[in-house]
């Protein structure tokens, strides 16, 4: 299901599957959230929790249950959860050398 994602297809926060291949692969709704589409309409979609893999790096969190003909969206925050960033000039997916925790020891 997750080889054919389109990260650059927007900055969704949360990623987006079909209903059908979520549930093919055991993830279960455990709530509904409502999500604003392009043409600026709000619906309501169910959404689970999941585990991640993406170019060899894994995280997890929400994926929501989309309609059956739509293609995975990868969220831009599980890809840069998982160390990985779209090259602003170029489009194209980079692996961080680290992640970067600087913002988060200056708070601590």
């Amino acid at each position: 299901m997750w080889q054919h994602l389109d990260p650059l297809a927007a900055g969704a926060t949360d990623s987006m599957a079909p209903a059908s291949e979520l549930a093919r692969v055991g993830i279960k709704p455990v709530g509904k959230l409502p999500c604003q589409l392009a043409d600026g309409s709000i619906v309501e979609y169910e959404f689970g929790l999941a585990q991640i893999e993406f170019m060899g790096e894994i995280t997890a969190g929400r994926v929501i249950f989309g309609p059956d003909d739509l293609s995975p969206l990868l969220s831009v925050t599980h890809l840069e959860s998982a160390g990985i960033v779209i090259d602003p000039r170029t489009g194209q997916l980079k692996r961080l050398p680290a992640i970067p925790l600087r913002q988060i020891a200056a708070i601590c």
